[in-house]
């Protein structure tokens, strides 16, 4: 089993910035990807963006990219994503998840962490 803890979410205004966490325990050496996915109130969950566990794979959905930006610190199992420029549609519970393979769909990543709000406000 893997266990997966994000933090950083919170309140932020147009424009500002946010950076989540997300660090993973247990059977880290099942991890080949690390992804980020966000589901507003009455919407389908959605991919944000992923990265390889040596941090040399990245890719974002095109609503993020160019804003957001993923890392990862594998010596100790921390994915994080850094959100610039956010505006009110990135509204939404963010997750960070953990799989076998480097795919932008929900259903193939096995860990998944709790989530963490993050609102920008108007």
């Amino acid at each position: 089993q893997v266990q997966l803890v994000e933090s950083g979410g919170g309140l932020v205004q147009t424009g500002g910035s946010l950076r989540l966490s997300c660090t993973a325990s247990g059977r880290t050496f099942d991890i080949y990807a690390m992804g980020w996915f966000r589901q507003a109130p009455g919407k389908e969950r959605e991919f944000v963006s992923f990265i390889g566990w040596s941090g040399e794979d990245t890719f974002y959905a095109d609503s993020v990219r160019g804003r957001f930006v993923i890392s990862i610190d594998s010596a100790k199992s921390t994915v994080y994503l850094q959100m610039n420029f956010l505006q009110p549609e990135d509204t939404a519970v963010y997750y960070c998840a953990a799989g076998p393979a480097l795919v932008t769909d929900t259903q193939l990543y096995n860990y998944w962490g709790q989530g963490t709000q993050v609102t920008v406000s108007s």
